[in-house]
């Protein structure tokens, strides 16, 4: 998501653009533009912002991203006007995504395979698989899964975005839109995100605590797929709307599996008592 917004001014009216997460908020003061960040959610987010100007004097880098926390409003920049006899422009492009660019992960969490006890399923595609985990998406994991499969939380959470409505898969440019998730914000500020669910597929709400082993919704084929899967990892935040995976551990029956390959076949560790 990308959005431009145009802003033209004389006077020292705050002028403001906000979507359902953040608000970006100018105002002028003593001939000086202040741009503003408000996070609108209670629950962190990183957000990137490239300004354009004219007359106005910029202060720092024309692309700026920060990580906002839970409901925090900040000063993102300050822009003296060059000449007050003059309008002033002020253009600007902003995205953002959930959680924290600089997370301090636990490398030695033990993660919980994503579906109920008794259960086996075989990996489609490991870290770092050559087809299509690469760059951002190297550590994750594509379980072959059908439809209608049972999906729990690999770890406690707070569940911050969902999208169900969707009911088709696809291959081609642009059919990673149709895809259905969940979205579970950790308490270090990382994501653990569950991808191309079921159509109505999704078993818990937004702001809902969930914990590790909950049943939190159902597999599927929706979005830029091939073949019904669940699409699993942990990812930071990273700029212009981007998440980054980032390596993590999991917990099974066949003991701990910090490298999980293609062709795997892991079933849930089961719990004592």
């Amino acid at each position: 998501m990308l959005l431009v917004t145009l802003f033209m001014s004389t006077d020292a009216v705050a002028r403001s653009s906000c979507d359902d997460w953040v608000c970006i908020e100018s105002e002028v003061r003593d001939e000086v533009v202040y741009q503003y960040a408000r996070n609108l959610k209670p629950w962190p987010l990183t957000l990137s912002v490239r300004n354009r100007t004219e007359n106005l004097r910029q202060q720092s880098s024309h692309s700026i991203t920060r990580s906002l926390g839970p409901n925090e409003s900040v000063l993102l920049t300050r822009m003296p006007i060059k000449r007050a006899d003059r309008p002033h422009r002020l253009r600007y492009w902003y995205d953002w995504s959930i959680g924290l660019q600089d997370v301090d992960h636990d490398d030695q969490y033990l993660y919980r395979l994503p579906y109920a006890e008794g259960k086996q399923f075989r990996i489609l595609q490991g870290f770092g698989s050559s087809f299509s985990h690469k760059g951002m998406e190297y550590y994750a994991i594509d379980f072959d899964m059908p439809i209608g499969t049972p999906i729990h939380a690999a770890r406690d959470g707070i569940v911050v975005n969902t999208e169900s409505r969707h009911s088709k898969g696809c291959w081609e440019k642009g059919c990673g839109r149709y895809a259905n998730y969940i979205v579970v914000l950790h308490n270090d500020g990382s994501t653990g995100e569950y991808y191309h669910l079921d159509q109505d597929g999704v078993d818990v709400v937004i702001g809902e605590r969930v914990r590790r082993g909950q049943r939190i919704g159902r597999s599927g084929n929706t979005g830029h797929t091939t073949m019904p899967h669940l699409h699993f990892a942990v990812y930071r935040a990273a700029s212009w709307g981007q998440t980054k995976s980032i390596p993590f551990r999991l917990s099974t029956d066949q003991g701990i599996i910090d490298r999980p390959r293609r062709g795997m076949r892991l079933k849930v560790k089961q719990q004592n008592g």
